[in-house]
């Protein structure tokens, strides 16, 4: 990867609907090496793939919750198997395997037309290998990755 590879990532981070033609110019190539460019970005796993960025309007004003899991115990197997469920999850935006006080931080959103009581019960606290949840509300957000 080169200067120009990192210009072009930059730019498709903030604006990924960009023709080949103005990322060309953005980063001084032609239109056709700009988009031979970016498909061998994407073909060496640098770019994973494309989408829009939805309003919480738009998904239905969750509330954002993160929860910290700590499991029965860090057997491989248990791991394996806690992370296979939290990924077929959808409520599950984000999941960082943790070190100190507990094994996993997950980042969820719930929709405001469901209750956390319900999720807490029937889709965190089912989920393999969990010994204990510690649930946390976000207010607000103050910074969001982009």
């Amino acid at each position: 990867m080169d200067v120009i590879d990192q210009k072009i990532l930059s730019e498709l981070a903030t604006d990924a609907r960009l023709t080949s033609e103005k990322l060309g110019d953005r980063v001084g190539l032609s239109p056709s090496a700009a988009h031979r460019r970016v498909k061998q970005l994407e073909e060496a796993g640098y770019i994973l793939g494309y989408g829009a960025r939805l309003s919480r309007a738009a998904r239905g004003e969750p509330a954002t919750i993160f929860v910290s899991v700590t499991l029965v115990d860090q057997r491989r197997e248990t791991m394996e198997r806690f992370e296979a469920a939290i990924r077929e999850q959808p409520l599950v935006t984000e999941a960082h395997l943790m070190s100190g006080e507990y094994d996993y931080l997950l980042k969820a959103e719930v929709p405001a037309s469901d209750s956390f009581e319900r999720i807490h019960r029937d889709v965190l606290a089912a989920l393999p290998g969990v010994h204990r949840l510690v649930t946390h509300f976000s207010i607000r957000g103050v910074i969001a990755a982009v």
